[in-house]
């Protein structure tokens, strides 16, 4: 069964999407694919098809993923936003972002490591109750410090850096890191995918020069969309741009049957 996700969905979205949406015997909408449809006033007709028979989907089969490219950013708790930007300073929302809730701000920093800085980078809302700043390989370069590959949130042991705003400047101990690629899930997605809170899936790019990303951790909350982030370097040595489709080619180090060969 071929399962079609609201990120399919989004990425046919640019192209055009037919009203009403034609949907095969073997084919399945997820819960948020449904509720994308709906949204925009299209409905779905199924199509009668002879000679089809439902196979049972292996976990990966057939699914795809639209992809979110993150250049350098920060997330600021509300103690260092008033340090940074004055006293009872607010982060004002610039545009909002793939996860609910979440926002890149009009705010920037500028970045100062032992060898250089960087200017303008943005800072991502709400304010968090640890300041982590992410970059890339090449940023740390351009600073003259060597973060970590981590997942959000697991900053011990990592570098720091110093923030300027044009109210004050915090000097970090630690939270920079590179950000581990990851996909965000929700409870239902993960269903679909047939995968956990933690499992890993092999993420395929298309065009001339496939690249398989063999460990991409995954993310689930109810609250999360379907989205796979990589940051600037991953994203420019696969060509992937935001809004680019990758293909599952597996789960927890198991190529999909019609990959492993």
């Amino acid at each position: 069964m071929a399962v079609i996700t609201e990120g399919t969905l989004r990425a046919m979205w640019k192209r055009g999407i037919p009203n009403p949406f034609p949907l095969a015997k073997e084919e399945k909408l997820t819960p948020a694919a449904a509720d994308f449809l709906k949204g925009r006033g299209i409905s779905v007709k199924p199509l009668e098809q002879k000679g089809v028979s439902d196979k049972s989907n292996v976990a990966g089969e057939s699914l795809s993923i639209v992809a979110g490219v993150s250049n350098r950013h920060i997330h600021v708790s509300q103690e260092h936003v008033e340090q940074l930007f004055g006293p009872g300073y607010m982060l004002t929302p610039l545009r909002p972002l793939s996860q609910p809730g979440q926002f890149a701000a009009k705010e920037q920093v500028t970045l100062v490591g032992p060898k250089g800085m960087i200017p303008n980078v943005r800072i991502l809302g709400p304010s968090r109750g640890a300041t982590q700043v992410e970059i890339s390989r090449t940023d740390g370069f351009a600073l003259g410090i060597h973060p970590p590959v981590r997942l959000s949130g697991a900053i011990d042991g990592t570098p720091g850096v110093a923030v300027i705003g044009p109210k004050g400047c915090v000097v970090l101990e630690q939270g920079v890191i590179i950000a581990k690629c990851h996909v965000h899930m929700s409870t239902d997605d993960a269903t679909t995918f047939g995968v956990q809170h933690g499992d890993h899936l092999m993420l395929l790019t298309g065009g001339e020069r496939p690249v398989l990303f063999p460990e991409v951790t995954v993310r689930v909350s109810p609250q999360y969309r379907l989205d796979f982030h990589i940051d600037l370097d991953e994203a420019n040595a696969a060509n992937l741009r935001t809004g680019d489709t990758v293909s599952v080619a597996g789960v927890n180090g198991r190529l999909s049957r019609g990959l492993a060969r």
